[in-house]
């Protein structure tokens, strides 16, 4: 019996301590970790390598960088402050800037600023210093307009001395002058050397956070022709470095923690990042700030004329059927009355190179010329009539508003011939009466013929025919009414193509109408 009770009582002990082991087990085994020895992973050489690096960059860059506030009078309600409006069309693209330091775009009472004012938030960069002057770079966006500034330094100094000497809209920089002892300026690194992967870093004072630091790659080159600076120059470097509001005018820069750029905008659904940003570059920053720190401004050179790119497919079939080969180049739309290209440069002709040098597209001639100052002599290589020929042009001061100078006008050609054209086209011609010219923005003593209508889908809706539009050329010859423009239109070959030029309420440009009908073989 006892012999039995010894067992049931081990029996019992073991199936507790079977029990209570597997109890034990679940409940203590985060104090039985935390008992252990903690598992560590040995850094890898390239890792800390990398880390080290960022680091260093850092410390040597973030005390160039600063925080700007600033005070900008705006023409509103009393009593009531938004954020400022952006200056892009598609408003998938945004600024850095962060006016109000607040993510609400609506309009707020106004609780700290006088009314009719506006408060935001940017960054910028110490580039230079001489003595107890600093000059910064930012953003136009940002300090544009200021009626007053507060600069915080790295070491949380708040200097209002701050003056802009100048402002570029086209480029969308700022430069601002400061006085304040131990600055320390960044030096400007070459953006020409940037390749897509390169590893990059921007700094700045997002939503107010002073001092932060991201980093990222360079996911593209050269982005042009996103309307981000209207009527501006675009050059814009891709990077996915995280950058959000309070970013702009804050500087993008390399391994070696030179200024290879000037955040400037994100494209963006939410609003929010998400993983595209721009940064101007500084092959195209240095120069301007330059000019901004010695003259206060910028003039650039000019020509007058509206051009297009050869390489896109609708300009280069019209670069083909005036006998143009090449692939590049660029299309003269339209030469603007009064001005450096007038009588000089005609519609059609085809800019090949300028002072000996190749020019590939738009943006190279704009960009080129933009450096250049106004009274500078050029020779255009232009390819017109079949055959290459030199002009040399003077170049003018460019307006500051552009969109002023879009009138209709131009040379003329020779006059046509009379006929009928085909409905198959889906286009219906107007004599073009003083009424309907005024109707459609156009000057009164116009000639041509009037587009009254255009069916969607038709061959001369397709070309890029609208209503309202205003043809007075057909094949390089002036037409001077409705019949004029029927027999010459009638008289071409669609195959080949009929070009026809038009004018409409602020630009004219050339159009292709081309029979879609294969080619024979």
């Amino acid at each position: 019996m006892k012999a039995l009770q010894r067992y049931l009582v081990s029996a019992a002990v073991a199936s507790l301590s079977l029990t209570g082991g597997t109890i034990g087990f679940s409940l203590l085994g985060g104090s039985a970790a935390l008992a252990a020895e903690p598992t560590t992973v040995e850094r890898h050489p390239a890792m800390e390598s990398l880390s080290s690096a960022f680091r260093e960059i850092g410390k040597n860059v973030e005390p160039s960088v600063v925080s700007i506030q600033v005070h900008k009078k705006m023409e509103m309600p009393p009593g009531m402050r938004r954020r400022l409006p952006s200056p892009f069309e598609d408003p998938q693209f945004r600024h850095f800037f962060d006016p109000n330091g607040e993510g609400d775009p609506q309009a707020q009472p106004d609780e700290d600023g006088p009314a009719g004012e506006q408060v935001g938030t940017g960054s910028g960069f110490i580039i230079e210093v001489s003595g107890n002057v600093g000059y910064i770079v930012t953003n136009n966006h940002v300090a544009g307009g200021a009626t007053e500034l507060e600069i915080t330094l790295h070491d949380g100094r708040v200097i209002k001395n701050g003056k802009v000497v100048g402002t570029d809209p086209k480029t969308d920089l700022a430069l601002i002058k400061i006085e304040a002892d131990k600055l320390k300026p960044m030096a400007w690194g070459d953006s020409k050397l940037l390749q897509k992967g390169d590893w990059v870093l921007a700094f700045g004072s997002p939503m107010e956070f002073v001092g932060s630091m991201t980093h990222g790659i360079v996911s593209a080159l050269h982005r042009s022709n996103l309307n981000i600076i209207r009527q501006g120059y675009e050059n814009f470097i891709q990077v996915d470095a995280p950058i959000t509001p309070g970013n702009s005018g804050g500087p993008l820069v390399n391994t070696a923690g030179e200024v290879i750029g000037i955040n400037t905008a994100i494209a963006s659904v939410t609003g929010g990042f998400q993983g595209i940003g721009f940064a101007i570059p500084s092959e195209l920053a240095k120069p301007i700030v330059e000019t901004l720190k010695t003259k206060g401004k910028v003039t650039r050179g000019w020509l007058g004329v509206s051009i297009a790119s050869v390489n896109l497919p609708d300009v280069k079939k019209l670069a083909e059927h005036l006998g143009y080969k090449a692939s590049s180049g660029v299309f003269v739309q339209e030469v603007f009355p009064n001005t450096p290209a007038y009588k000089i440069l005609h519609h059609d002709d085809i800019i090949v190179k300028m002072d000996g040098k190749e020019m590939d597209d738009s943006d190279a001639l704009r960009g080129r010329i933009a450096t250049l100052t106004p009274g500078t002599e050029v020779t255009m290589t232009i390819f017109r009539s079949g055959r290459e020929m030199d002009v040399k042009i003077m170049l003018g001061n460019q307006p500051e508003d552009l969109a002023s100078i879009n009138q209709p006008g131009g040379p003329k050609g020779d006059k046509g011939s009379s006929a009928q054209v085909p409905e198959a086209m889906g286009m219906r011609l107007a004599p073009a009466s003083p009424e309907l010219l005024r109707r459609f923005g156009l000057p009164e003593d116009s000639t041509g013929a009037l587009v009254a209508s255009v069916a969607p889908r038709s061959l001369a809706g397709k070309a890029g025919l609208r209503t309202g539009d205003l043809i007075t050329e057909v094949n390089g010859k002036s037409v001077t009414s409705d019949e004029e423009a029927r027999g010459a239109i009638n008289g071409g070959d669609l195959k080949k193509g009929v070009r026809l030029y038009v004018m409409s309420r602020n630009m004219q440009r050339s159009i292709l109408l081309q029979s879609d009908t294969p080619k024979e073989k």
